[in-house]
C-alpha cells in the first residue's frame, strides 16, 4: 500500500480521492460519501440532541502507512489544529520503518458504582454484600439480558468504604463485559437495578448509581522501539534529549499538562472521527495520569545505550465501542470506520494508543531538536493567508513571501493578499 501515498499532502482533492481508491479499501457507496462531500444532515443531528439549528464541519483528514501490530492503517483524523496531521504522519513513518508500534490490551471491562451512606456499621454491610455478590451479579445480568446472550455481562463486585468530611461512604463497584459497546447505559441500567439490593443488605441509602469514566478496566499498552539512525541527524544526541525531555513531564506538572495535551492532539482527532466519545476518553485519560497520585506525563522513552535504540511506552485506558453512539448514524464515521477498515474496540484502542504515542514522538522530537515554531510556522502563515483572502491559486505563494516577512501576523498577510490581488 505504501507507494500509491508518496506525495499525498502535495496532491490536490481529486488526485486524493483517487489514491483513496486505488487502496481499495472503501466502498462505492463510502466512496461516494467522499466525493460528493456528504456530511450529517439536518433531520438527522435534530435528532440526536436538542436546539439544534445547523451542522458544524471540520476539517477530515488522512495519516496512510501507520503500522501497528504488523498491519498498515490509514488512519482518519478530524482536527481543526494546523501540523497535528502531519506531525503524526512523520512519526508515523519513523516507527513503521523501525517495525511498528506493538500493543497489549490488557483489559475490556466497564466499571460502574452504587455509592450508599447512613450505614451503621459499614464493616457488616460490606461482608453482607460480598456474601451475596453471586446474586448481586445475577441481578445486574437480568437487568441486561441481550448483553449475557452474547457473551458479555457483569463479571465481579468489588467494595470500599470511603470517608469525606465526616460522612462515610459504602461504594459497591460493578465490573462488566460490555463487549463491542462503550456501555454506559448498560452499566447504568444494571446499577439501578442493584439499588434495592444494595439499600437492603446495608439498610442504608442509595446516594448514585452510575458508571465511572475512569476505565481503569479497558487498559492498552502501545510500544515501538526506535533504532538511533532513524531519527535522523544526531539520532543518539535527539534520543537522549527526548528520554530527558520524558523524566521532566514526570517531574513538573506544569510540562505534564502540554506533554499530555500533545498525546490528545492526535487521539482526539481519531475519537472524533471514529464516532465515540472523546469527553469520556480525556476523562479516563487525564485521570489516569494522577493514578500515583500526582499529574505526571502518560508517556515514557528511555534509551537502550548499548542496543542503540530509543524505547517508547504508553499505557492508557481506551473504553472506545465499535457499536452505538453515532457510529452508524453519521455518514462521515461510517467512512472513517471504513478506512481502518471496521476494526473491533480493542482493535481501534490499540490503534488510537499508538497514535498518541507516535504524535508525543513527534512533538519530543521537535522540541528537543529544532523548536516546535519551525513546523507550525509554515501552518500558521497558511491559516493567516487564508484569513486574508487568499485564493487557491495564490495561497502557497502569499504563504512563502509571508514567512519572510519580520513580523508574521494579519495586518502582514492582508499587505501581500492585496498585492496579489491587484
Amino acid at each position: 500500500m505504501g507507494k500509491i501515498w508518496s506525495g499525498f499532502y502535495k496532491k490536490n482533492i481529486n488526485e486524493r480521492l483517487e489514491v483513496i481508491e486505488q487502496a481499495d479499501i472503501l466502498s462505492e457507496e463510502y466512496l461516494s460519501v467522499l466525493k460528493n462531500n456528504e456530511v450529517l444532515d439536518f433531520d438527522t443531528a435534530n435528532n440526536m440532541v436538542e436546539n439544534v439549528i445547523g451542522t458544524f464541519s471540520l476539517p477530515f483528514s488522512v495519516v496512510p502507512n501507520f503500522v501497528v501490530d504488523n498491519k498498515e492503517y490509514v488512519v482518519p483524523f478530524v482536527t481543526e489544529e494546523p501540523s497535528v496531521v502531519a506531525a503524526c504522519s512523520n512519526a508515523g513513518k519513523i516507527v513503521a520503518k523501525s517495525g511498528g508500534f506493538k500493543t497489549e490490551v490488557l483489559d475490556r471491562k466497564m466499571v460502574g458504582h452504587v455509592a450508599l451512606y447512613n450505614i451503621a456499621n459499614t464493616d457488616e454491610a460490606v461482608e453482607r454484600i460480598l456474601q451475596s455478590k453471586d446474586l448481586l451479579l445475577k441481578t445486574a445480568d437480568e437487568a441486561y439480558p441481550s448483553i449475557v446472550a452474547r457473551g458479555g455481562g457483569a463479571r465481579d463486585i468489588e467494595v470500599k468504604v470511603l470517608s469525606e468530611d465526616g460522612t462515610d461512604f459504602v461504594v459497591v463497584y460493578l465490573i462488566v463485559d460490555t463487549l463491542e459497546a462503550m456501555g454506559a447505559n448498560m452499566l447504568n441500567t444494571m446499577l439501578e437495578a442493584l439499588k434495592v439490593s444494595l439499600e437492603s443488605l446495608t439498610e442504608g441509602v442509595a446516594l448514585m448509581a452510575i458508571l465511572s469514566n475512569y476505565a481503569t478496566r479497558s487498559l492498552v499498552t502501545a510500544k515501538c522501539t526506535i533504532p538511533f539512525e532513524n531519527l535522523g541527524e544526531n539520532g543518539e544526541y535527539l534520543a537522549k534529549r527526548i528520554e530527558l525531555a520524558s523524566r521532566f513531564a514526570k517531574a513538573d506538572v506544569y510540562r505534564a499538562a502540554t506533554h499530555n495535551k500533545g498525546i490528545f492532539n492526535g487521539i482526539d482527532s481519531v475519537v472524533i472521527a471514529s464516532g465515540n466519545d472523546w469527553r469520556a476518553i480525556e476523562a479516563a485519560c487525564q485521570s489516569y495520569a494522577a493514578k500515583d497520585g500526582k499529574y505526571q506525563g502518560l508517556s515514557t522513552w528511555r534509551c537502550d545505550e548499548e542496543a542503540k535504540v530509543l524505547l517508547g511506552e504508553i499505557t492508557l485506558p481506551m473504553p472506545v465501542a465499535s457499536v452505538g453512539g453515532s457510529i452508524g448514524i453519521n455518514p462521515t464515521v461510517k467512512v472513517a470506520r471504513g478506512l481502518l477498515e471496521n476494526p473491533d474496540a480493542k482493535t481501534l484502542a490499540s490503534i488510537l494508543v499508538s497514535v498518541g504515542l507516535a504524535q508525543n514522538l513527534a512533538a519530543l522530537k521537535a522540541l528537543v531538536g529544532d523548536g516546535i515554531q519551525k513546523g507550525h510556522m509554515k501552518l500558521h502563515a497558511k491559516s493567516l493567508a487564508i484569513l486574508a483572502g487568499a485564493t487557491n491559486d495564490n495561497i502557497e505563494l502569499i504563504v512563502e513571501e509571508l514567512r519572510k516577512e519580520k513580523h508574521m501576523n494579519l495586518a502582514s498577510a492582508k499587505k501581500i493578499v492585496e498585492k496579489y490581488n491587484k
